[in-house]
């Protein structure tokens, strides 16, 4: 079935949707339901608010494959701490990082007064994420993202990020061809759809928010770091205060500690 003859089945399939009781999208661990997973899932989506473009977006998804096999081998996570920091490239973050400070003190300044979030942190996650933008990933965002939601592995994580995948695809913020990373996330510094949509700043203000321009997704970066309860002025090494933000970014513990660390040494470079 061609992708247009498969959006035209979907939306036709909300139109009966819509005069019947909801039903749950039914998960599944391989590809065979996928089709039909969405077409229920389009009637979750437009519950939860979504338009006609990012309906489409959703009936123009595939099952991405590649998205599968990366979420069943993240194996970095399982390093120590010193083997984690040597695979990701820390000292190149951190000697680049400071250069980036540097050259650009007063747009770290701006925003440390605006979210409270020194340079150091913003620097390490940007680096860590994304090599400063070298590579921000070559997966279709809204079909990785819906992909998850459908895989049962962890369905209920990923379900309100490809509802907010869908709706940033009606904001004009990306589009269905959005490319990023394997789990769906997008831009800079890696934002999931769902936490895109809700802390998303237009930093440039051009209109829009992007989070492939690093003024948009740093301003971002630092605003969900702040509503995730940062405390300015004081410190985010494990145990102090603002060490359970950094674990708010990302779940992983090995990360935390290698953000924490890098980010002392950019902001004490």
């Amino acid at each position: 079935m061609t992708r247009f003859a498969t959006a035209l089945a979907l939306l036709g399939s909300l139109a009966v949707f819509s005069g019947q009781p909801a039903t749950a999208a039914t998960c599944g661990n391989t590809s065979a339901g996928f089709e039909a997973w969405k077409a229920a899932f389009a009637g979750e989506a437009q519950r939860a608010g979504v338009g006609q473009r990012g309906l489409q977006a959703l009936a123009a998804t595939r099952y991405a494959n590649r998205t599968i096999s990366a979420d069943r081998n993240q194996k970095s996570f399982g390093y120590t701490l010193e083997k984690f920091m040597q695979v990701r490239g820390s000292s190149t973050i951190v000697s680049q990082g400071r250069q980036r400070k540097a050259r650009d003190a007063q747009f770290y300044a701006a925003l440390e007064r605006s979210y409270g979030v020194p340079a150091g942190v913003l620097i390490a996650i940007h680096g860590m994420e994304t090599g400063f933008g070298r590579f921000m990933g070559d997966a279709e965002v809204v079909s990785a993202i819906t992909t998850l939601a459908y895989d049962c592995r962890r369905s209920a994580f990923f379900v309100p990020h490809a509802i907010g995948a869908l709706k940033l695809v009606d904001n004009g913020s990306i589009t269905a061809q959005t490319r990023g990373a394997m789990h769906g996330e997008l831009g800079h510094t890696q934002f999931l759809p769902g936490n895109a949509l809700a802390y998303g700043v237009d930093a440039d203000r051009n209109g829009r928010v992007d989070f492939y321009s690093q003024a948009d997704a740093l301003a971002s970066t630092a605003n969900f770091l702040r509503q995730k309860g940062w405390r300015p002025g004081l410190g985010y090494q494990p145990g102090e205060p603002n060490f359970r933000v950094i674990e708010a970014w990302n779940a992983a513990g090995v990360y935390q500690k290698a953000i924490a660390i890098m980010a002392a040494q950019i902001d004490g470079g």
